[in-house]
């Protein structure tokens, strides 16, 4: 592995961007992304916990609390689109103003390695 790509604070060439957003909002993240020019995502479903509040429900005669709500992690990385403007995509489009909107966290990628072509770096992404 080489050395040219490191992750060295905010003078990395390639970032991977990502957000813990509600399922719904999946669709207006996504069209938030291609509009800045990162069409190019994972996506998974996930469950979590943070500062929205448990809910509490009953089925069948029995009290229940749910504590991990169902969320969606978008992953984007990113090197020829600023990565501020993939951060306001997102934060924008997943905005509903309630607890649980989610969260967004940048990291520098050290490499990147295209499996079937064998490019590096930003070249790969």
């Amino acid at each position: 592995m080489t050395d040219e790509f490191t992750a060295s604070g905010s003078d990395a060439d390639v970032h991977m961007v990502v957000a813990v957003v509600r399922p719904e909002k999946l669709g207006d993240v996504k069209q938030g992304l291609a509009d800045v020019g990162a069409a190019s995502l994972t996506v998974t479903d996930v469950s979590g916990r943070g500062n929205q509040p448990a809910k509490k429900g009953q089925w069948r005669g029995e009290q229940y609390t749910v504590d991990l709500h169902a969320k969606t992690k978008v992953e984007v990385v990113v090197s020829d689109v600023p990565v501020d403007d993939v951060v306001d995509a997102i934060r924008e489009a997943a905005s509903t103003g309630d607890p649980g909107d989610g969260k967004i966290f940048v990291l520098d990628v050290a490499d990147a390695i295209g499996i079937r072509t064998d490019d590096r770096g930003p070249d790969a992404v």
